[in-house]
């Protein structure tokens, strides 16, 4: 069981570079974890900064973005780095994007979320593809952050994450 041990629970979000989706998810669970979760984010291969349209729609929804930086998933593997419970990669493995796999006995699973960077088009059109990547991760880490974490064993917990990530199961709600 997880969740009778420490709370909150530290919840770390990888992709590639570190400046759209996993800082999305980090600032989403920050605050709809509610003190229950404490998240992170890092990129294998991090950008160095966060993009500015990743911090304009969060300012916008009125989310924390005060601490949001790009790093290395490095600083998460040092001895002083917080004891990790759960590692999601949000990357985009269908568009051959490198997704960088975490070591480690934390409970990990793969959320694939269309990268927003990536989209070519006008301002329009980049800006709308933000704002999926943002709903698609609300919706997942809504969820997520609803499992009755303290009754599910380690399997059944591992299961529920990985249906989490299933497109067709959370692609079409809200």
């Amino acid at each position: 069981m997880i969740g009778n041990e420490k709370q909150p629970l530290n919840v770390l979000f990888v992709c590639t570079g570190n400046s759209a989706r996993s800082i999305m998810a980090e600032a989403i669970l920050n605050r709809a974890g509610q003190g229950r979760f404490r998240a992170f984010s890092a990129g294998s291969r991090p950008s160095g900064t966060v993009h500015p349209y990743t911090i304009d729609l969060l300012t916008k929804l009125n989310y924390d973005v005060s601490k949001l930086r790009s790093k290395s998933w490095l600083e998460f593997s040092a001895k002083d780095a917080p004891e990790l419970d759960f590692v999601f990669t949000v990357c985009e493995s269908a568009a051959a994007e490198a997704c960088p796999v975490w070591p480690g006995r934390a409970l990990k699973a793969h959320w694939s979320i269309p990268d927003p960077v990536a989209t070519k088009g006008n301002e329009a059109e980049i800006r709308l593809a933000f704002a999926e990547a943002l709903r698609m991760l609300t919706n997942r880490i809504e969820i997520f952050v609803n499992l009755p974490m303290q009754s599910l064993d380690q399997l059944t917990l591992q299961k529920q994450l990985d249906a989490i990530g299933d497109a067709r199961n959370t692609s079409a709600a809200g």
